[in-house]
């Protein structure tokens, strides 16, 4: 099992930047495949973006392409979302996931391990 816990969410104004980080522990070697899902209220959680753990394959969702980069230290057993240029509609609460599978996944079912997720709002 995999314990992941994000961080640096918070309030900025459209146009703005943030830099989200998720921590893993527990038995972090194993998390091959991780990714970014957000949640806004009154709607599903959605694919954001993902990254195999060699990190030379990245996905994103359509509506983050361009704007946000997913990134991952393997020595330090880290995941990041860099968001730019962030809009009213990317706020959310956004999850960091994690599975010992190989192969990417962009949907939920594709991951076992999940954060309890960190506040973004964007103000317009």
């Amino acid at each position: 099992q995999v314990q992941l816990v994000e961080s640096g969410g918070g309030l900025v104004q459209a146009g703005g930047s943030l830099t989200l980080s998720c921590a893993a522990s527990g038995r972090p070697g194993t998390s091959y495949r991780m990714g970014w899902f957000r949640q806004a209220p009154g709607k599903e959680r959605e694919f954001v973006a993902a990254i195999s753990k060699s990190r030379t394959n990245t996905y994103y969702a359509d509506s983050v392409k361009g704007r946000f980069t997913i990134s991952r230290d393997n020595a330090k057993n880290a995941l990041y979302l860099q968001m730019n240029s962030l809009k009213p509609d990317d706020t959310a609460t956004y999850y960091c996931a994690a599975d010992n599978r190989y192969g990417a996944a962009l949907t939920l079912q594709g991951y076992l391990n999940w954060g309890q997720g960190t506040q973004v709002t964007v103000s317009s």
